[in-house]
């Protein structure tokens, strides 16, 4: 695979479908996949059959093709804990006996079968986008499952990328494995004017706090509702997602909200609303504890965000000095922080203006894209 020209055939499986926005992983897969097609190179996506995570309604029709890329269905059991083995299996078994170059891998838990094409010449890649085992939605079975991927994929992959310097870091001390770090990539986005958000939910520019992502433990928004709920503000504080297997979490979230009238569920959001919702913000917050790389957090800085996070490795090394950090799991510290910014309009003026021009000269999917196929070809990265 020296020839730089040479058209590739490529499959990826891990994710749950192209085109969604289910969650980070489903982004990166159509950002990639799509990029390459264009180049000239044969691209299959191994989509999951099986219901969208957060209903049937935000379900798009069945496709065999999408912006140049194969679309095939694999068989999945669609049930909690089982959809992602069941179609890493049948998935990894396509790859290994398709007309493949390069079967790319992403997540932890698919990687569980990565030797199989492997063992077929395959030449293997596995993107980790985040240590999956620690998140606290799975259950036994499935951790065991997802740490299996993981330490496949540290033995029989051809190249490891990673996402973040603590990931790679983890690579490196928990299995000796070196890793290559390519973060995700961003583009800058068309600013949309409140329309369908003013209709639905009653929201103008600059008159919410908004997190946007999956409902699930990890992204801490019980602090977020802590710290709001003490706040001496006007504004409202806007949780955008749907649930991602973790309908119990998000019962728990609205509950834990009750009946305060400054806080809406708007639940999974694409298209126009997300673009509004994004472009209309006051402040974005992400308050995690555990991260990969937040697509999500990328996305608002290019809306020309102010955005707070946690202090996690993998969110402040995003924002760097273009945001605001607050101490993980500390709603007492992010509220003294939303205060402030509901006090002072100035500062938060400081940052939108400065984020769209950082976060889109920084990250780039066409980077991404060039990178990855350097990967998929045994060539040294370039610097």
């Amino acid at each position: 695979m020296a020839d730089r020209k040479k058209q590739l055939n490529i499959v990826m499986l891990g994710h749950k479908r192209i085109p969604s926005r289910e969650g980070g992983v489903e982004i990166v897969v159509e950002e990639l996949s799509t990029r390459m097609a264009a180049i000239g190179h044969q691209v299959t996506c191994l989509n999951r059959a099986g219901h969208h995570v957060s209903g049937k309604e935000f379900e798009a029709q069945t496709l065999k093709e999408y912006k140049g890329v194969r679309v095939r269905r694999v068989l999945t059991l669609d049930r909690k804990g089982l959809a992602a083995m069941t179609a890493s299996v049948s998935g990894a078994i396509a790859a290994a006996f398709g007309p493949y170059d390069v079967v790319h891998f992403h997540a932890e838990g698919p990687c569980a079968m990565l030797w199989l094409p492997r063992l077929f010449g395959k030449r293997c890649i596995a993107t980790i986008h985040g240590l999956d085992h620690r998140r606290a939605k799975w259950g036994r079975l499935a951790r065991t499952y997802i740490m299996q991927g993981e330490k496949c994929a540290a033995r029989f992959a051809h190249e490891i990328i990673v996402l973040s310097g603590g990931v790679q870091q983890y690579f490196l001390s928990t299995y000796g494995r070196r890793t290559v770090m390519i973060p995700n990539g961003v583009t800058r986005p068309e600013q949309r004017a409140p329309q369908e958000i003013l209709e639905r939910f009653g929201l103008r520019k600059n008159e919410y706090i908004l997190f946007l992502g999956r409902l699930v433990p990890e992204k801490g928004i019980t602090y977020l509702i802590d710290a709001f709920q003490q706040l001496k503000t006007d504004k409202k504080l806007v949780i955008a997602g749907g649930s991602s297997d973790t309908q119990d979490y998000a019962a728990q979230l609205k509950a834990q909200a009750g009946e305060n009238p400054q806080i809406i569920f708007t639940g999974f959001v694409q298209g126009r609303l997300l673009e509004e919702l994004y472009s209309n913000a006051y402040v974005y917050v992400l308050p995690s504890d555990l991260e990969g790389m937040p697509l999500s957090l990328l996305e608002a800085m290019s809306y020309g965000n102010c955005c707070v996070t946690s202090d996690i490795e993998e969110c402040a090394a995003v924002t760097e000095a273009y945001g605001l950090v607050f101490p993980k799991g500390n709603a007492e510290e992010l509220r003294k922080l939303l205060q402030r910014l509901c006090d002072e309009p100035e500062t938060v003026l400081h940052y939108q203006r400065r984020a769209a021009d950082y976060i889109t000269g920084r990250f780039s999917w066409d980077d991404v894209t060039d990178r990855t196929l350097q990967l998929y070809k045994g060539q040294k990265l370039s610097e």
